[in-house]
């Protein structure tokens, strides 16, 4: 999880949580280095091979990448499954958080690669999610959402929304590798992704280049759902 504004808040957050900064963040900007850490979070510990085969990657390009994250501090070594032939790797955190305006603009370049590569895993991801709808279970069909909703709202309102949101998903059942036998039966794991994005450029209410109240795409939210 990222976020750009502010300190993590919460019990769930704050335990196991990075907050990048400059060595973190420059160490993150590479999107390989992304999803080798996303799957060992959401998967458990594995190895450079195992990981290659997911990624579509040789397991010497994983190999390397997974050592820069470690020099970085996002991975280590899980020495209880390792063996002379094979390296086993780890998360040592749960989530990931980019906190810091000041950081951003000290390093532009880095937080830009970062954010791009962040934004590609979630499109990966929802691209697989899509590629497996046929073959979901009768009961998991009626689940599939992607919607999106056109908000007018001032900064405040915005931080508003998103502690909202927060607070929200807090109220359900996480998921991680290590209490996923303490779930009920029937659970599964769901990825809920949630982009705010401001869209600055827009023409306001005010413009001559607003549409027209009666126009379906500004009197309506936009949603489309697949089952």
């Amino acid at each position: 999880m990222t976020d750009s504004n502010d300190t993590p808040r919460g019990p769930k957050h704050a335990p196991n949580t990075v907050v990048l900064d400059a060595k973190g963040l420059r160490a993150l900007a590479h999107p390989v280095r992304v999803q080798l850490v996303g799957l060992l979070r959401k998967h458990g510990p594995s190895t450079a091979t195992r990981l290659a085969e997911r990624l579509g990657v040789n397991s010497g390009t994983a190999s390397y990448h997974l050592r820069q994250l470690g020099d970085a501090g996002f991975v280590e070594e899980d020495a209880e499954r390792g063996n002379a032939r094979e390296r086993w790797w780890r998360a040592v955190h749960r989530s990931t958080w980019f906190s810091e305006p000041e950081l951003a603009e000290r390093e532009p370049e880095a937080a830009l690669a970062y954010l791009q590569s962040v934004a590609a895993a979630y499109t990966l991801r929802t691209q697989r999610a899509l590629s497996e709808l046929q073959t979901l279970p009768d009961r998991w069909r009626g689940t599939f959402d992607m919607s999106d909703w056109s908000l007018r709202l001032t900064p405040e309102e915005t931080v508003s929304l998103r502690e909202e949101l927060r607070a929200l998903l807090d109220r359900y059942r996480s998921d991680d590798p290590e209490t996923a036998a303490e779930a009920p039966e029937g659970a599964e794991r769901v990825s809920l992704i949630a982009q705010i994005l401001p869209e600055l450029d827009t023409p306001g209410a005010d413009s001559p280049d607003a549409a027209p109240a009666s126009d379906p795409a500004r009197a309506r939210s936009r949603r489309m759902e697949s089952w």
